[in-house]
């Protein structure tokens, strides 16, 4: 199994930035892509960005050039630096990871609420 906590959500004016970490415990040395996701109100969950093994980086068009993300080496923490924030960048953030564990689980983390204000 794979534990995700996310942090670093909170509440900022249009054109600000938040830094959104993830840190894995658990069963890391499976992870083989680590990311975030987010869903706003009334709509489907989406990609937002993720890291992949195989040295890929995948980004949704509407995060580009504004988020990025990085990791460390030991590969047990990621972080979403988001800039010039939009109001329709609100949502709740959730952490992701996929694992190479039998079944090929994902996991989740809890979600943390990022509220941009126009």
């Amino acid at each position: 199994q794979v534990q995700l906590v996310g942090s670093g959500g909170g509440l900022v004016q249009a054109g600000g930035t938040l830094r959104l970490s993830c840190a894995a415990s658990g069963s890391i040395f499976s992870i083989n892509a680590m990311g975030w996701y987010r869903q706003a109100p009334g709509k489907l969950r989406e990609l937002v960005a993720v890291w992949r093994s195989d040295g890929r980086w995948n980004y949704a068009d509407s995060v580009k050039g504004r988020f990025t993300i990085s990791r460390d080496n030991a590969r047990n923490t990621v972080w979403l630096q988001m800039n010039s924030l939009k109001p329709e960048d609100t949502a709740v953030y959730y952490c992701n990871a996929e694992s190479t564990l039998p079944g090929r689980p994902n996991f989740w983390g809890q979600g943390t609420q990022v509220t941009v204000s126009s």
